[in-house]
């Protein structure tokens, strides 16, 4: 498209300069060439982005869609000026709740808003949601950038996304199977994720003392806390897909904002319930520091974070041994955690 006609001096005296957001989006068109897939009908620019739906092999296709933000973890790329890895949480934050009711993610959009729009920051951080998209074996399609002049502070920006997925009626996750002797697989995270941050801010003092960031810390291996804090959210699309062609799934939780006790009972029908054995769960280090740092107690932390669990996944037991080699050949780190019992209280660990 060309836009060399389109400039405003006088809007870029007032704090936007449009010409700044025609080189964005020209930096992140090769970012965003990555996800093209079968789908795909036009390039980035238009007001809308088209996608051509295939459905040979659905009776009854339906749309799944979800939408998130990454949360004040932006705060951690501000501080130590990394954004190419940001926008894979955003994508991660859609797509894991999008494949919990089975669904393939088709597409995702995505909208920056920003202080001051710098083309080589925008592009760095479309790079990271190309990526996100790519692991999820999805299609960015578009998306917005928006300059917010005295909305927020020149140097800073937020970021949001939504994914639309597809899966056949059918095959929808059906809890309602659930039965008394199912079994509780754990799919491991790669860390935080993308939630709780402003609590760990709190713990560590980042705001008042941001040089502790960057310290090797024993506990961590060595690792500092900025590197650990920043790991990107894990995307399980690809590895439930490919479980779901094989094994009975019952249940799907991604463990996000409310950890364990928010996000397990929301896969688990009533009168039924999710026993967790608390020391099968392989807690990584930064959950340890993050209580120990903050004196936070133990249900506090599985109140709030994944502790090591990105996803929890329900299936029959006959099929555990199934499931783990599935997962494992796709890379995952599956392990059983717990099983499925009558109960009123959805989630209990012991």
């Amino acid at each position: 498209m060309d836009h060399k006609n389109s400039q405003s001096a006088s809007y870029a005296a007032a704090g936007v300069d449009i010409v700044a957001g025609y080189k964005s989006v020209e930096l992140m068109k090769k970012h965003i060439a990555r996800t093209r897939n079968e789908g795909c009908l036009d390039d980035v620019g238009g007001f809308g982005g088209c996608f051509g739906l295939n459905l040979a092999g659905y009776e009854e296709p339906v749309l799944v869609s979800g939408t998130d933000g990454v949360g004040t973890k932006l705060k951690m790329a501000m501080l130590l000026d990394k954004h190419d890895t940001i926008g894979i949480d955003c994508v991660a934050m859609c797509v894991n709740d999008v494949i919990c009711c089975g669904a393939k993610p088709l597409f995702f959009l995505d909208y920056i808003a920003c202080g001051k729009n710098i083309p080589e920051k925008i592009a760095a951080i479309v790079s990271g949601v190309a990526e996100g998209c790519v692991q999820a074996g999805s299609a960015l399609i578009g998306g917005e950038t928006a300059e917010h002049p005295g909305m927020m502070p020149v140097d800073e920006y937020d970021l949001a996304g939504f994914s639309v997925g597809i899966v056949d009626k059918k095959k929808i996750i059906d809890n309602t199977k659930m039965v008394p002797g199912d079994v509780v697989i754990a799919l491991a995270s790669s860390g935080i994720h993308s939630n709780g941050f402003s609590l760990i801010r709190k713990v560590f003092d980042i705001d008042s003392n941001p040089a502790s960031l960057y310290q090797p810390c024993g506990a961590l291996g060595g690792a500092t806390i900025a590197e650990t804090l920043l790991t990107p959210t894990r995307i399980y699309v690809k590895s439930v897909l490919a479980l779901l062609e094989k094994v009975d799934v019952k249940g799907i939780s991604h463990i996000t904002g409310g950890g364990f006790y928010e996000n397990i009972p929301r896969s688990i029908p009533d009168g039924l319930c999710a026993r967790i054995d608390k020391s099968a769960i392989r807690v990584l280090p930064i959950f340890d520091l993050i209580a120990q740092t903050g004196n936070i107690p133990e249900r506090d932390m599985f109140n709030t974070y994944n502790m090591g669990v990105g996803m929890s996944i329900v299936v029959p037991a006959a099929e555990v041994e199934t499931a783990l080699e599935i997962l494992t050949a796709h890379g995952e780190t599956a392990y059983v955690i717990g099983e499925i019992v009558e109960n009123e209280e959805k989630v209990i660990l012991t």
